[in-house]
């Protein structure tokens, strides 16, 4: 209960920090964005409206589900809205020290000094997004931001807690399209690996990752390795661990939007519980190898019985494969009797 408190307060205290960041660097100007990718030719700003839902239930993700110190829960969210020459993270390429700290400890002030860097450099930062985080797996997390035709693209980040370094995200989502601005993006989110910590399950302690790996996407069978806590081998896809909605405000609102309190929105579970239940990944009992067989129990110049005997690592979760036999027997006969 300490450590969840900890971790609640941090990301209530940094939250309040990004807040104060975003309301002073407002004046950032943009740069023309490189002629080879499609032009937003939108003539307005527009205001979105983002809803993070979590769907990291013990249902959907059996095998080894945190469920205290500290339980399943989510980070806060830091992104950026931002034109094509600028990337917070990219898939299939390497962390910034910045990404490195927010995925495996949830601090976010490297990664905030980065993206201020390059917004003074190449000023291809227009805005920081960012939310409070989420007390549960199922929580919800709401903000709201604002982009412009030179500075259309949206990219985020939000921890895994606990993890090793896991994290879910959008990497440059453009929301315009032409001349207009797109009113509604669903997005499925699935874990990735920050590529810096070896750590296989929720818990496990900081190994760092020598030399460091780049950012892959977690999946039912990669790592490969079983112990992974992601790793069903039943599973050709992992159900997504989250989701997120981006709506476009409409104008009328904008005011009576500013006026709204800040809501406990974090607090409540997703709207749609029953898509939630639906969702039953099936967890096989996995067990040890077999110990060596013991000594033989008979008397002298009769046939006897040895055992060996083996263990249940994972007991089975949502109609998964029954564990098998725990305990063997042999017929065998006393070796050295007199």
């Amino acid at each position: 209960m300490d450590t969840t408190r900890n971790i609640l307060s941090f990301s209530e205290a940094l939250y309040h920090l990004i807040l104060m960041m975003l309301t002073l660097g407002q004046g950032v100007h943009s740069m023309p964005v490189p002629t080879d990718v499609p032009m937003c030719t939108a003539s307005e700003t527009a205001q979105y409206r983002l809803t993070f839902s979590g769907k990291w239930t013990q249902a959907a993700f059996p095998k080894q589900y945190p469920v205290y110190r500290p339980p399943a829960q989510w980070s806060n969210l830091i992104g950026v809205t931002h034109s094509t020459d600028f990337h917070i993270w990219q898939r299939n390429e390497f962390a910034s020290n910045g990404v490195r700290e927010f995925a495996e400890k949830g601090e976010a002030w490297t990664l905030m000094k980065e993206v201020e860097a390059a917004g003074e450099r190449i000023q291809s930062v227009y805005g920081i997004v960012s939310a409070p985080a989420v007390k549960g797996g199922t929580g919800q997390m709401k903000t709201e931001f604002e982009v412009f035709a030179r500075h259309s693209y949206l990219s985020f980040l939000v921890r895994l807690v606990p993890s090793p370094d896991w994290f879910v995200g959008v990497e440059s989502i453009d929301l315009c399209d032409g001349d207009q601005w797109k009113e509604n993006v669903s997005l499925d989110l699935f874990p990735y690996d920050a590529g810096t910590d070896s750590g296989f399950t929720f818990s496990s302690p900081n190994f760092e990752t020598l030399p460091q790996d780049q950012i892959t996407q977690i999946t039912s069978s990669y790592p490969s390795h079983p112990a992974n806590s992601f790793y069903y081998r039943r599973l050709k896809h992992l159900p997504p661990i989250a989701k997120v909605m981006l709506t476009k405000i409409k104008k009328t609102n904008q005011i009576i939007s500013l006026l709204v309190e800040p809501t406990e929105s974090n607090l409540l579970p997703t709207g749609n519980k029953i898509e939630d239940q639906l969702i039953n990944t099936p967890l096989d009992c996995e067990v040890s190898v077999w110990s060596p067989w013991g000594l033989c129990k008979s008397k002298c110049g009769d046939s006897g019985v040895r055992h060996r005997t083996r263990y249940v690592i994972m007991h089975p979760a949502n109609n998964g494969l029954a564990c098998p036999l725990l305990e063997e027997e042999r017929t065998c006969f006393p070796d050295h009797c007199l």
